[in-house]
């Protein structure tokens, strides 16, 4: 544990940035639940929640308006067992039912494809849509526990065969249109999907990308699958794709097709029937097929977004991912609390920055979300949609994928809007949900997640297993959830997932994250836990590196790793800087001097190396364990989890790093 610990990014005198009105705490859903709940405050509540999960988790199927049978209490059984601890162990519920609840002609789906497609449709027309999917995934032999895979871009086909799927008891399981064959093959290849539903391409930057080339090698190497269809996108007019289409694909529209559309019927299966399978980023090895339930998916989903989010009826809620990112089945949930689903699929930087604001004010958007990186993106762009849109309806804005620097706090406060929500949180595909999120009855700090999600024993522990305040350690979450995960795909005796999550607190959840309790009750997120930094022996999380580099006007992104060195760790900063910016020896001094005053002596690089590119994960996330790789001239197992792999080679055997001893 160290005793070197970062400038507090909130002073204590400080002012939050944002304090709801007296208005906006009265309406939200989060104090008539409160009261419902027979509590005096949100302190109350949380601490209920924790005290008594089974009640609590039945309280929230109750005002969220879960449809299905819950089963009779207990609806928490062997809570001192984690994992083995079973919630609504009598429950019979389909996920699909929850979403389609209404049939009538208000909006279901918005969807912009950059400026190339708009498309609406119907609560009805969904509806409709989906039993004809049912109905031909059945026809194909679908049936209870069978996977159907996706390989489609954030579209209402994508929405429309995962409810399809789910309806009938089936498993979905997608992947983004951008992810190259290897990618796809390493992970639905260990599912064995039946159904493989792809698009013929895509559009990123106004540029059409050929996917069926793609596909036709995909298909090579899962011979599982028997029923191949293809989703007309980017071959329209304008399109340039379509020349490698596989010999036996049915057309999308052939495949649901014509005449009047089927019943649309829901099969009720148990709590933690399978839902859908995510994956591990796959950056050290062939990804994990992380195998969520119906259930505790749904009651999560629905809390966070009823609850923290404060989405209501008839809302418009939007968030920025594609279906390889575990926030596309976060958002889809948006349905089952009577609110319609904004998609977009594309760069968000096309034609202009302004498009996804564009889209804000034309379709009355009320939850605007995207990842921190795209926060920040805006930023160092000088982006200033305060002064060019009216995003009268946006009330909150939340943002995941890497911690939420404090200087993009005062930037979307600055130059978006002022009475807005802004709500950083976090938790990840491990839970396909979040531990830390908003809250709209509460204020916003300046660098903070607002603090833990109702229902969630979230944690501060050292290395030793004890809990710590104000004090830099590993996020843990001591008490059964109902969004744990079924399990790992392929791994009968649980022996993975026990590894991954339980293995160094035992029967606790422990997620990998560095962080740091504040004294407002919120959380300070200082980067992924296994990418701590050790030199000389103290723990140093890379957000906290990023947070004071990125403030640099000529820096626009960088990545830091620890470099094994003469019987240390030393650390190394890779930035990428602005085009026409070389890394000065004036530069590398600003940047050292920001982060010895704002940080400590600790966090100072001991070197600084100019890269032109930073490798991501296909959400966005940057890679520092396979850069650590890299540098260390250790094999990087999985490349294809990387969206931009070849910048891997930026890293390799750079002379400015020598050789470590």
């Amino acid at each position: 544990m160290t005793d070197q610990t970062p400038a507090d990014p909130t002073p204590p005198d400080q002012a939050p940035l944002w304090t709801p009105s007296a208005d906006r705490v009265a309406s939200a859903a989060m104090t008539r639940f409160i009261h419902q709940a027979g509590c005096a405050d949100y302190d109350a509540l949380y601490a209920q929640s924790i005290a008594d999960p089974g009640p609590f988790w039945k309280q929230v199927w109750d005002f969220c308006g879960v449809v299905g049978e819950p089963g009779p209490a207990p609806y928490l059984v062997d809570a001192d067992k984690m994992p083995g601890a079973q919630f609504f162990p009598g429950a019979k519920l389909n996920y699909a039912e929850n979403l389609l609840k209404r049939d009538d002609d208000s909006d279901a789906i918005l969807f912009w494809g950059e400026d190339k497609v708009k498309r609406r449709l119907s609560r009805r027309e969904l509806n409709q849509a989906v039993a004809r999917c049912a109905a031909a995934l059945k026809k194909a032999g679908v049936g209870v526990g069978d996977r159907v895979a996706g390989y489609l871009p954030n579209m209402p086909e994508a929405v429309i065969a995962l409810l399809a799927t789910s309806s009938i008891g089936a498993v979905w399981s997608s992947a983004s249109p951008d992810f190259g064959v290897r990618g796809v093959v390493d992970r639905f290849g260990q599912i064995e999907p039946k159904v493989f539903i792809a698009c013929d391409g895509y559009w990123y930057g106004g540029k059409a990308f050929d996917c069926l080339e793609k596909v036709s090698q995909i298909l090579t190497e899962i011979p599982s699958v028997q029923t191949v269809v293809i989703v007309p996108y980017a071959g329209g007019p304008g399109g340039e794709v379509g020349a490698h289409r596989p010999a036996k694909a049915v057309d999308w529209n052939d495949f649901l097709g014509s005449g009047p559309a089927p019943a649309l019927t829901f099969e009720r299966l148990p709590f933690n029937h399978p839902l859908y399978i995510l994956y591990s980023s796959g950056t050290t090895g062939v990804p994990k097929c992380i195998v969520h339930g119906a259930g505790g998916s749904l009651l999560q989903h629905v809390k966070e977004l009823i609850l923290h989010s404060d989405v209501k009826r008839d809302d418009r809620v939007f968030y920025f991912t594609t279906c390889g990112w575990m926030m596309f089945n976060w958002v889809v949930s948006t349905l089952a609390c009577d609110a319609t689903l904004l998609q977009f699929d594309g760069s968000p930087f096309h034609p202009t920055a302004d498009i996804l604001f564009d889209y804000a004010d034309a379709e009355r958007m009320t939850l605007f979300g995207a990842s921190a990186k795209y926060i920040d993106a805006l930023n160092k762009a000088g982006a200033e949609p305060i002064r060019t849109h009216k995003l009268t309806t946006v009330r909150t804005m939340t943002s995941t994928g890497s911690p939420l620097a404090p200087e993009s706090f005062d930037y979307v406060y600055a130059k978006i809007k002022k009475d807005l929500c802004l709500a950083s949180i976090s938790g990840g595909t491990d839970i396909v949900s979040c531990f830390v999120l908003g809250n709209p009855i509460q204020p916003v700090w300046r660098g903070e997640l607002q603090g833990p999600g109702l229902g969630m024993a979230v944690e501060v522990f050292d290395d030793d297993g004890q809990p710590l305040q104000g004090v830099k350690g590993e996020l843990v979450c001591t008490k059964p959830f109902p969004c744990m995960p079924v399990g790992f795909w392929n791994d009968p005796d649980g022996a993975k997932y026990h590894a991954a999550y339980f293995d160094r607190f035992p029967n606790i959840w422990r997620h990998g994250d560095w962080v740091e309790a504040t004294p407002h009750g919120g959380l300070i997120i200082l980067g992924r836990s296994d990418a701590t930094l050790n030199p000389g022996g103290v723990r140093i999380g890379t957000a906290e590196i990023y947070r004071q580099v990125e403030q640099i006007p000529e820096v626009l992104e960088s990545l830091v790793v620890g470099q094994d060195w003469d019987n240390d760790v030393r650390v190394v900063l890779f930035v990428r800087l602005r085009d026409g910016v070389a890394l000065s020896d004036d530069l590398q001094t600003r940047i050292r001097k920001l982060i010895r005053q704002n940080a400590s002596p600790r966090h100072v690089p001991a070197v600084i190396v100019q890269v032109t590119d930073i490798p991501r994960t296909r959400s966005g996330k940057i890679v520092e364990l396979a850069v650590r790789e890299i540098v260390h001239g250790r094999p990087v197992k999985n490349r294809e989890a990387l969206a931009n792999p070849e910048a891997l080679e930026l890293f390799r055997n750079r002379p400015e790093l020598g050789s470590a001893s």
